[in-house]
């Protein structure tokens, strides 16, 4: 297990590029194998999620390389349908085969994906909208075995607007027969970065970025170049480690609109935020304070839950009383035993983390236990009293490629212990 130090109390300023988005990235991966032909994607974050998605794929029978900052996947020599459980099992994304495995095979077998342990986030919306397009699901031995024999266009509402179900569904519908329409659509921007190259394979999709998406069937879909959004998350977690630190850095290569709830949130609690084009400029002159108001996760384009640990870790150090509500994943507040190890002051009533804001905190051992809430602890550890050992990094590989050079360079004192 990887173990890094982080010598606190350094100011972090200066700019930082922002990498591909891991959660579009991983979208993007799956959708390569809806044609026969060559797929080349810019902007892939070098991360473990991106290398265990491309394991995956070889094992299906794809072919995958690295073309200087670029991926290509050819999956002309598509030559199985199960999904190796070695990898599944790593990232909860390889549910996003299912669809395109389906669409172009007409059969699949997948295990249960993997992922961190952030709460219940069963795939039963997958299975029921993929049934409604034909496709036959039975569930033996922690296993599904699926197959269709004339997939086709339907009515889908999604009691819940998942992202990972709105995707895949999508992928689906693009080589089915006939219109099929999803309503209650997730309206992140992965989706319309998703369809964006779905579009430029051949695919005739219209509605996305609102709760109604339409896909019209097309009889294949061809390859394409295309180049991967930034990372809203990796942005605003950057952003977060600037405001903690009373810092000014700012953030390169990323699109402003999309972490305008975050945006709107730092400045409530004095951060100075400049937008520019392409980037976007956080200084903190001064401690931060409580925000005016409670904040709580929801669907884009509400404040995402993949923000919600590293905000909690700002607001233990902001002045006042701060109140942050968890309306996405049950289990998404383990990390806060680790944030008292520390000396915040957190009470959890229900979903809802109620926290007190101390003049510092100290450093500590911490163990990091899933991707976000490490991240929080970095965070922490960047502005707390001496030195923080966080143990279990290799989550933190999941979805930052090079966190710690990236802070390092902007004046943090980050050391790997091996």
């Amino acid at each position: 297990m990887s173990t890094v130090c982080v010598q606190g109390g350094a100011r972090l300023a200066g700019e930082v590029t922002v990498h591909g988005a891991k959660n579009s990235a991983l979208a993007l991966l799956a959708a390569s194998i809806l044609s026969d032909e060559e797929v080349l994607l810019h902007n892939c974050p070098k991360i473990s999620d991106v290398r265990n998605m491309c394991e995956i794929l070889r094992a299906l029978g794809c072919r995958v390389s690295e073309q200087g900052d670029a991926l290509s996947i050819c999956s002309e020599g598509l030559n199985s349908i199960i999904l190796p459980e070695r990898y599944s099992r790593k990232i909860r994304s390889s549910v996003f085969l299912m669809g395109p495995l389906l669409a172009r095979a007409g059969s699949t077998v997948v295990c249960q994906p993997g992922g961190c342990e952030i709460g219940a986030r069963p795939i039963d919306l997958h299975i029921n909208g993929l049934r409604k397009l034909g496709v036959r699901i039975r569930e033996e031995n922690c296993k599904l075995f699926c197959d269709v024999q004339d997939l086709r266009g339907a009515q889908i509402h999604l009691d819940y607007p998942s992202v990972g179900a709105t995707e895949n569904l999508m992928m689906t519908a693009c080589l089915a027969k006939g219109c099929t329409v999803i309503q209650n659509a997730a309206r992140e921007p992965e989706i319309v970065d998703l369809a964006n190259m779905l579009q430029k394979m051949g695919a005739r999709i219209r509605g996305t970025g609102s709760a109604r998406i339409e896909i019209e069937g097309a009889a294949r879909l061809h390859g394409v170049e295309y180049t991967c959004m930034p990372d809203r998350i990796e942005a605003g977690t950057f952003l977060l480690c600037a405001a903690m630190t009373q810092g000014d850095v700012c953030a390169l290569d990323v699109q402003p609109g999309h972490l305008k709830a975050l945006l709107d949130v730092a400045e409530n609690m004095g951060a100075e935020v400049v937008r520019y084009g392409h980037a976007i400029r956080l200084a903190a002159s001064r401690r931060l304070h409580a925000p005016e108001y409670m904040v709580e996760t929801a669907p884009y384009p509400g404040f995402p839950t993949d923000l919600q640990p590293q905000l909690c870790a700002a607001m233990c150090v902001a002045e006042g009383h701060s109140r942050l509500q968890e309306a996405v994943f049950e289990n998404r507040f383990a990390y806060l035993e680790q944030l008292r190890k520390m000396g915040a002051y957190i009470r959890l009533e229900g979903n809802c983390a109620c926290i007190q804001g101390c003049d510092e905190l100290n450093g500590a051992c911490v163990e990091i236990q899933d991707l976000r809430g490490g991240a929080a602890l970095v965070s922490a550890a960047l502005c707390a009293r001496g030195k923080t050992e966080l143990r279990g990094t290799q989550y933190i590989e999941r979805g930052y490629e090079n966190l710690f050079d990236e802070l390092n360079t902007l004046g943090a004192e980050i050391t790997l212990r091996g």
